[in-house]
């Protein structure tokens, strides 16, 4: 594995284990609001913050480790390489293209909207 994407490999590896952790710790943290068992282990700090402090971890040095994991990873980075991004005058010229469209649909709605309501007024009177 080349320097560069093992750095890379491991940054997003640590970035999205500490994602992980995070979202667990608010999980928890909501869970304490609505279960009584969980309010109760949300008091102990080794719970409410070692626990996903753990978990985070586990998953990075479990991936971080894994020979098919970096593998995978290694492909990942290879097929990203290849991908070719449209210019910025392709990017600009569908960006436009779909606010138009946004504006032409939102128009039709509204009228359908608005012919609904009138029938819908009429019918109640």
């Amino acid at each position: 594995m080349e320097n560069s994407n093992a750095k890379t490999i491991t940054a997003c590896l640590g970035l999205f284990s500490a994602l992980i952790g995070v979202t667990l710790h608010l999980l928890l943290k909501a869970l304490s609001g609505a279960f009584a068992v969980m309010a109760r282990l949300g008091d102990q700090d080794l719970f409410k913050h070692g626990l996903p402090i753990f978990v985070g971890l586990a998953i990075f040095f479990s991936c971080q480790f894994n020979s098919k994991f970096n593998t995978w990873a290694e492909e990942v980075i290879v097929e990203i390489k290849k991908v070719v991004f449209p210019s910025r005058k392709d990017t600009v010229a569908m960006t436009v293209s779909v606010i138009v469209m946004v504006l032409i649909s939102s128009l039709i709605i509204s009228l359908m909207d608005w012919a609904s309501g009138l029938g819908i007024n009429s019918l109640m009177r």
